[in-house]
Protein backbone atom coordinates (compact mmCIF):
# COMPACT_ATOMS: atom_id res chain seq x y z
CA UNK A 1 0.00 0.00 0.00
CA UNK A 2 1.49 3.34 -1.04
CA UNK A 3 1.91 5.64 1.92
CA UNK A 4 -0.21 8.78 1.76
CA UNK A 5 1.43 12.20 2.23
CA UNK A 6 1.44 13.60 5.73
CA UNK A 7 1.68 17.38 5.52
CA UNK A 8 1.76 17.86 9.30
CA UNK A 9 4.75 15.58 9.68
CA UNK A 10 6.47 17.26 6.75
CA UNK A 11 6.14 20.65 8.45
CA UNK A 12 7.42 19.23 11.72
CA UNK A 13 10.47 17.70 10.08
CA UNK A 14 11.12 20.94 8.16
CA UNK A 15 11.07 22.94 11.41
CA UNK A 16 8.13 25.08 10.33
CA UNK A 17 5.52 26.60 12.64
CA UNK A 18 2.17 24.89 13.06
CA UNK A 19 -1.39 26.08 13.48
CA UNK A 20 -3.95 23.56 14.68
CA UNK A 21 -7.56 23.86 15.80
CA UNK A 22 -9.57 21.36 17.83
CA UNK A 23 -13.16 20.20 17.64
CA UNK A 24 -15.30 17.85 19.67
CA UNK A 25 -17.49 15.54 17.61
CA UNK A 26 -21.22 16.15 18.09
CA UNK A 27 -23.19 14.13 20.65
CA UNK A 28 -25.18 12.56 17.82
CA UNK A 29 -24.79 10.56 14.64
CA UNK A 30 -25.43 13.58 12.42
CA UNK A 31 -22.27 14.34 10.40
CA UNK A 32 -23.56 17.74 9.23
CA UNK A 33 -22.17 19.97 12.03
CA UNK A 34 -18.76 18.32 11.86
CA UNK A 35 -18.54 18.66 8.10
CA UNK A 36 -19.51 22.32 8.35
CA UNK A 37 -16.86 22.94 11.03
CA UNK A 38 -14.17 21.22 8.96
CA UNK A 39 -15.15 23.20 5.87
CA UNK A 40 -14.82 26.47 7.79
CA UNK A 41 -11.19 25.59 8.65
CA UNK A 42 -10.15 24.23 5.24
CA UNK A 43 -7.05 26.00 3.96
CA UNK A 44 -6.70 28.07 7.15
CA UNK A 45 -4.99 25.59 9.49
CA UNK A 46 -2.49 22.77 9.12
CA UNK A 47 -4.54 20.14 10.95
CA UNK A 48 -7.71 19.71 12.98
CA UNK A 49 -7.64 17.82 16.28
CA UNK A 50 -10.59 15.49 16.91
CA UNK A 51 -11.50 15.10 20.58
CA UNK A 52 -12.24 11.65 21.99
CA UNK A 53 -15.32 11.84 24.25
CA UNK A 54 -13.87 14.78 26.14
CA UNK A 55 -17.00 15.99 27.90
CA UNK A 56 -19.36 13.04 27.53
CA UNK A 57 -20.53 10.59 24.90
CA UNK A 58 -19.98 11.90 21.38
CA UNK A 59 -19.62 10.53 17.88
CA UNK A 60 -16.65 8.17 17.54
CA UNK A 61 -13.46 10.21 17.13
CA UNK A 62 -12.29 7.75 14.48
CA UNK A 63 -15.45 8.23 12.41
CA UNK A 64 -15.24 12.00 12.94
CA UNK A 65 -11.61 12.08 11.78
CA UNK A 66 -12.59 10.27 8.60
CA UNK A 67 -15.37 12.81 7.94
CA UNK A 68 -12.93 15.68 8.48
CA UNK A 69 -10.45 14.17 6.02
CA UNK A 70 -13.22 13.98 3.44
CA UNK A 71 -13.54 17.77 3.72
CA UNK A 72 -9.91 18.20 2.71
CA UNK A 73 -8.62 18.92 6.23
CA UNK A 74 -5.86 16.79 7.73
CA UNK A 75 -7.15 15.33 11.03
CA UNK A 76 -5.34 14.58 14.26
CA UNK A 77 -7.14 11.67 15.87
CA UNK A 78 -7.16 11.91 19.67
CA UNK A 79 -7.00 8.54 21.41
CA UNK A 80 -7.81 8.37 25.13
CA UNK A 81 -6.66 5.39 27.19
CA UNK A 82 -9.35 6.07 29.82
CA UNK A 83 -12.13 4.32 27.88
CA UNK A 84 -10.54 1.36 26.06
CA UNK A 85 -8.17 -1.48 26.79
CA UNK A 86 -5.06 -2.24 24.76
CA UNK A 87 -6.88 -4.50 22.30
CA UNK A 88 -9.41 -1.81 21.39
CA UNK A 89 -6.75 0.93 21.29
CA UNK A 90 -4.63 -0.98 18.79
CA UNK A 91 -7.71 -2.00 16.79
CA UNK A 92 -8.78 1.64 16.45
CA UNK A 93 -5.27 2.59 15.40
CA UNK A 94 -5.25 -0.03 12.64
CA UNK A 95 -8.62 1.27 11.50
CA UNK A 96 -7.20 4.80 11.37
CA UNK A 97 -4.31 3.61 9.22
CA UNK A 98 -6.73 1.88 6.84
CA UNK A 99 -8.66 5.16 6.49
CA UNK A 100 -5.48 7.13 5.76
CA UNK A 101 -5.41 8.92 9.12
CA UNK A 102 -1.74 9.34 10.01
CA UNK A 103 -1.78 11.86 12.88
CA UNK A 104 -2.63 10.42 16.30
CA UNK A 105 -2.46 12.20 19.65
CA UNK A 106 -2.16 9.83 22.61
CA UNK A 107 -3.48 10.92 25.99
CA UNK A 108 -4.74 9.36 29.19
CA UNK A 109 -7.82 11.61 29.30
CA UNK A 110 -9.70 13.35 32.09
CA UNK A 111 -11.10 10.97 34.67
CA UNK A 112 -14.83 10.24 34.43
CA UNK A 113 -15.45 11.78 37.85
CA UNK A 114 -14.63 15.17 36.29
CA UNK A 115 -16.74 14.61 33.21
CA UNK A 116 -20.32 14.12 32.17
CA UNK A 117 -20.57 10.33 32.55
CA UNK A 118 -19.46 9.85 36.13
CA UNK A 119 -20.94 6.36 36.48
CA UNK A 120 -18.71 4.99 33.71
CA UNK A 121 -15.86 2.71 34.71
CA UNK A 122 -12.42 3.99 33.75
CA UNK A 123 -10.08 1.52 32.03
CA UNK A 124 -6.54 2.98 31.94
CA UNK A 125 -5.16 -0.40 30.84
CA UNK A 126 -2.08 1.41 29.52
CA UNK A 127 -0.84 4.97 29.93
CA UNK A 128 -0.01 7.51 27.24
CA UNK A 129 3.71 6.64 27.19
CA UNK A 130 3.01 2.93 26.66
CA UNK A 131 0.50 3.75 23.94
CA UNK A 132 3.00 5.95 22.11
CA UNK A 133 5.62 3.20 22.28
CA UNK A 134 3.14 0.65 20.97
CA UNK A 135 1.86 2.76 18.07
CA UNK A 136 5.41 3.74 17.08
CA UNK A 137 6.61 0.15 16.86
CA UNK A 138 3.68 -2.07 15.84
CA UNK A 139 5.47 -3.07 12.66
CA UNK A 140 8.30 -4.63 14.63
CA UNK A 141 6.93 -5.29 18.12
CA UNK A 142 3.27 -5.82 18.99
CA UNK A 143 3.91 -7.67 22.23
CA UNK A 144 1.47 -5.38 24.08
CA UNK A 145 -1.34 -7.20 22.27
CA UNK A 146 0.33 -10.61 22.18
CA UNK A 147 1.79 -10.50 18.67
CA UNK A 148 5.28 -10.36 17.23
CA UNK A 149 4.37 -7.57 14.84
CA UNK A 150 1.41 -6.26 12.86
CA UNK A 151 1.60 -5.59 9.14
CA UNK A 152 0.07 -2.62 7.34
CA UNK A 153 1.17 0.04 9.82
CA UNK A 154 2.57 3.02 7.86
CA UNK A 155 4.80 5.51 9.64
CA UNK A 156 2.57 7.56 11.94
CA UNK A 157 2.90 11.12 13.17
CA UNK A 158 2.38 10.75 16.90
CA UNK A 159 1.55 13.46 19.38
CA UNK A 160 1.17 13.82 23.14
CA UNK A 161 -0.05 16.25 25.77
CA UNK A 162 2.25 18.45 27.86
CA UNK A 163 1.26 19.75 31.31
CA UNK A 164 2.89 23.12 32.06
CA UNK A 165 0.96 23.72 35.27
CA UNK A 166 0.81 20.30 36.95
CA UNK A 167 2.90 19.75 40.07
CA UNK A 168 5.63 18.87 40.60
CA UNK A 169 6.95 20.46 37.43
CA UNK A 170 10.18 18.49 37.47
CA UNK A 171 8.22 15.24 37.28
CA UNK A 172 6.13 16.65 34.43
CA UNK A 173 9.31 17.47 32.50
CA UNK A 174 10.53 13.91 33.04
CA UNK A 175 7.20 12.57 31.79
CA UNK A 176 7.31 14.88 28.77
CA UNK A 177 10.77 13.59 27.93
CA UNK A 178 9.49 10.00 28.22
CA UNK A 179 6.72 10.81 25.75
CA UNK A 180 9.27 12.26 23.34
CA UNK A 181 11.51 9.22 23.66
CA UNK A 182 8.46 6.99 23.10
CA UNK A 183 7.83 8.64 19.73
CA UNK A 184 5.92 11.91 20.19
CA UNK A 185 6.83 14.13 17.25
CA UNK A 186 4.60 16.94 18.48
CA UNK A 187 3.17 17.92 21.87
CA UNK A 188 0.20 20.14 22.62
CA UNK A 189 0.02 21.78 26.02
CA UNK A 190 -2.98 21.93 28.27
CA UNK A 191 -4.79 25.29 27.98
CA UNK A 192 -2.65 28.31 28.81
CA UNK A 193 -4.22 31.17 30.75
CA UNK A 194 -1.28 32.20 32.94
CA UNK A 195 1.35 33.70 30.64
CA UNK A 196 3.97 34.24 33.35
CA UNK A 197 3.51 30.73 34.70
CA UNK A 198 3.91 29.29 31.21
CA UNK A 199 7.09 31.31 30.67
CA UNK A 200 8.60 29.76 33.81
CA UNK A 201 7.79 26.27 32.52
CA UNK A 202 9.01 27.09 29.04
CA UNK A 203 12.38 28.19 30.35
CA UNK A 204 12.76 24.76 31.97
CA UNK A 205 11.77 23.11 28.67
CA UNK A 206 14.46 25.11 26.89
CA UNK A 207 17.04 24.41 29.60
CA UNK A 208 16.44 20.68 29.11
CA UNK A 209 16.50 21.05 25.31
CA UNK A 210 13.09 19.39 24.94
CA UNK A 211 11.88 21.97 22.39
CA UNK A 212 14.57 20.69 20.01
CA UNK A 213 13.34 17.10 20.26
CA UNK A 214 9.66 17.65 19.49
CA UNK A 215 7.38 20.38 18.13
CA UNK A 216 5.60 21.95 21.10
CA UNK A 217 2.36 23.87 20.52
CA UNK A 218 0.66 26.04 23.13
CA UNK A 219 -2.98 25.19 23.72
CA UNK A 220 -5.25 28.23 23.67
CA UNK A 221 -8.79 27.72 24.94
CA UNK A 222 -11.12 30.61 24.12
CA UNK A 223 -13.51 31.24 27.01
CA UNK A 224 -16.54 32.72 25.27
CA UNK A 225 -18.78 33.43 28.27
CA UNK A 226 -18.75 33.83 32.03
CA UNK A 227 -20.41 30.44 32.38
CA UNK A 228 -17.77 28.75 30.23
CA UNK A 229 -14.99 30.49 32.13
CA UNK A 230 -16.29 29.48 35.56
CA UNK A 231 -16.84 25.91 34.41
CA UNK A 232 -13.30 25.71 33.03
CA UNK A 233 -11.86 27.03 36.28
CA UNK A 234 -13.85 24.47 38.28
CA UNK A 235 -13.25 21.52 35.96
CA UNK A 236 -9.56 22.02 35.32
CA UNK A 237 -7.93 23.66 38.34
CA UNK A 238 -4.51 22.57 37.10
CA UNK A 239 -4.73 25.01 34.23
CA UNK A 240 -4.45 27.78 36.85
CA UNK A 241 -6.78 30.39 35.46
CA UNK A 242 -5.79 33.62 37.26
CA UNK A 243 -8.55 35.54 39.02
CA UNK A 244 -7.67 38.63 36.99
CA UNK A 245 -8.19 36.63 33.80
CA UNK A 246 -11.55 35.33 34.97
CA UNK A 247 -12.76 38.74 36.06
CA UNK A 248 -12.16 40.23 32.61
CA UNK A 249 -14.65 37.74 31.16
CA UNK A 250 -17.16 37.61 33.99
CA UNK A 251 -17.29 41.36 34.67
CA UNK A 252 -18.95 42.52 31.42
CA UNK A 253 -22.72 42.22 31.27
CA UNK A 254 -24.23 40.55 28.25
CA UNK A 255 -23.13 37.50 26.27
CA UNK A 256 -21.68 39.46 23.35
CA UNK A 257 -19.45 41.55 25.63
CA UNK A 258 -18.22 38.46 27.47
CA UNK A 259 -17.48 36.71 24.19
CA UNK A 260 -15.56 39.71 22.90
CA UNK A 261 -13.55 39.81 26.14
CA UNK A 262 -12.71 36.11 25.83
CA UNK A 263 -11.53 36.57 22.25
CA UNK A 264 -9.44 39.60 23.21
CA UNK A 265 -7.76 37.69 26.03
CA UNK A 266 -6.97 34.76 23.72
CA UNK A 267 -5.40 37.13 21.20
CA UNK A 268 -3.29 38.69 23.96
CA UNK A 269 -2.08 35.24 25.02
CA UNK A 270 -1.15 34.29 21.46
CA UNK A 271 0.81 37.50 21.00
CA UNK A 272 2.57 37.08 24.33
CA UNK A 273 3.52 33.47 23.65
CA UNK A 274 4.56 34.01 20.04
CA UNK A 275 7.81 35.64 21.14
CA UNK A 276 9.02 32.59 23.09
CA UNK A 277 12.04 31.10 21.31
CA UNK A 278 11.44 27.56 20.10
CA UNK A 279 7.67 27.45 20.52
CA UNK A 280 6.38 25.91 17.30
CA UNK A 281 2.83 27.20 17.18
CA UNK A 282 -0.66 26.98 18.63
CA UNK A 283 -3.70 24.80 18.97
CA UNK A 284 -6.89 26.86 19.27
CA UNK A 285 -10.04 25.55 20.96
CA UNK A 286 -13.33 27.37 20.85
CA UNK A 287 -15.59 24.93 22.64
CA UNK A 288 -17.84 24.67 19.61
CA UNK A 289 -17.67 28.37 18.71
CA UNK A 290 -15.66 28.01 15.52
CA UNK A 291 -16.26 31.60 14.55
CA UNK A 292 -14.46 32.64 17.75
CA UNK A 293 -11.45 30.58 16.71
CA UNK A 294 -11.42 32.18 13.29
CA UNK A 295 -11.70 35.64 14.87
CA UNK A 296 -8.70 34.95 17.10
CA UNK A 297 -6.75 33.74 14.08
CA UNK A 298 -7.59 36.92 12.16
CA UNK A 299 -6.84 39.33 15.00
CA UNK A 300 -3.60 37.55 15.97
CA UNK A 301 -2.61 37.23 12.31
CA UNK A 302 -2.32 33.46 12.43
CA UNK A 303 -2.63 31.42 9.26
CA UNK A 304 -1.62 28.23 7.52
CA UNK A 305 0.96 29.84 5.25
Amino acid sequence: MAELPNLLRERIVAGKNLLVAEVSPPPSGDPGPLRAAAASYAGKIHALGIGDNQHGVCMSALAAASLVAQQGVEPILHVVTRDRNRTALVSDYLGAQALGIRNVLCTSGTHHTLGGVRAARAVFDVDAVQLLQTYAGLGTDASLVGADRLNGTPTPCLGAVASPFADPQEMQLIRLNKKIQAGAQFCITQPVFDLKGFEVWWQQVVDHGLHKKTAILAGIQILTSAQVARAAAERHPRTRIPDTFLSKITAPSGSSAQRAAGIELAVELVRGLASLPGLRGFELRGGGDHDAVLEVMAQAELGAA
